[in-house]
């Protein structure tokens, strides 16, 4: 068969398995007659089955993929990445091995421990790691049970120890030069007396958070005796001790308002506390603490003069 002029030939649509067949598209012969083709119905079927079909080849790709990592979890996501809505279930009916955090995208295995993030540390481990840094900070002092002779006024120091100059709680401080630090023969006391000092320091310290390093003055001179400036501080047993200033600074006050009080305070409890015999501040430094024991006394307004009995550790007054 072949073409002849005026006729129009028309390819058959081939209708696809229970396809109904569409109505004739056109009548009539010419080309004034045929209307604008659409796509044939066929071709439109045609379409949206191929894209089921695609997306059926998806799903199960993504099930077997889930398969092989998690039949429970993985075949989940991949029925949730394909729209299909009865996948879900099988969360309901088999737990699935792994649990997810929020937010992470990643997985977490069960009974795992979840503890606080990097860089965050609990109060206990930051009181636990200052306290190894304090411990590494600590300058090495050479202990000696010292002989603790005569009195305060007129005695003599043998075989004391030396508070070193820094540490991590004090500073010592010169009254001579005015500067930090002090010179180390004149901090030499009886073991005791040092051990006081920097157990104050420490817990002062530790129960006032920011509060500054304790300012150290004189103790004794090495071997004890008369000391410039002082009448006392012969035998190892007296120590002054600069109030805590108010702008944080580590060096003695010079005016009233410069100082802490309640740092003052606290400081001045603590070493009656610690057992001082008596402890010498200014008439008008406000301080207080039980009679006899803390006692106002001239040229203490910017001081405290802190004195431990002599036999506290077992140092024995020379006869």
């Amino acid at each position: 068969m072949s073409w002849r002029p005026g006729e129009l030939w028309l390819e058959a649509e081939v209708f696809w398995f229970r396809e109904a067949a569409a109505a004739p598209v056109f009548a009539g012969i010419g080309p004034a007659a045929i209307p604008a083709l659409a796509p044939p119905p066929g071709l439109v079927a045609s379409r949206v089955r191929r894209a089921a079909w695609e997306r059926r080849r998806h799903l199960r790709r993504a099930r077997a993929t889930a398969v092989a990592l998690s039949p429970a979890v993985m075949m989940a996501l991949g029925a949730l990445r394909s729209g299909a809505g009865a996948e879900p279930a099988v969360l309901l009916e088999d737990p699935p091995s792994l649990t997810f955090r929020v937010g992470t995208g990643l997985p977490v295995p069960e009974r795992t421990t979840i503890g606080p993030p990097p860089g965050h540390l609990t109060a206990a481990e930051a009181r636990r790691r200052e306290a190894a840094a304090k411990r590494e900070a600590a300058p090495a002092i050479a202990w000696h049970h010292a002989v603790s002779a005569g009195l305060p006024w007129s005695g003599a120091l043998a075989d004391g120890t030396q508070l070193p100059l820094e540490g991590p709680d004090w500073v010592t401080w010169n009254p001579v030069t005015d500067s930090v630090p002090n010179a180390p023969r004149r901090l030499y006391g009886t073991e005791h007396t040092i051990r006081e000092i920097m157990s104050v320091a420490a817990a002062y310290r530790a129960a006032n958070r920011g509060a500054p390093r304790l300012v150290v003055g004189d103790i004794s001179r090495e071997g004890g005796g008369p000391m410039d400036e002082h009448v006392s501080h012969q035998n190892g047993l007296d120590v002054d001790l600069y109030f805590p200033r108010v702008d944080r600074q580590l060096r003695a006050p010079v005016a009233p308002g410069q100082i802490d009080r309640g740092l003052s305070q606290d400081l001045v409890d603590r070493f009656v506390a610690a057992g001082a015999q008596m402890i010498f501040v200014g008439f008008g430094s406000g301080l207080r603490g039980p009679s006899g024991v803390v006692i106002p006394y001239a040229g203490h307004e910017y001081h405290m003069h802190v004195r431990f009995p002599p036999s506290a550790d077992g140092t024995r007054p020379h006869e």
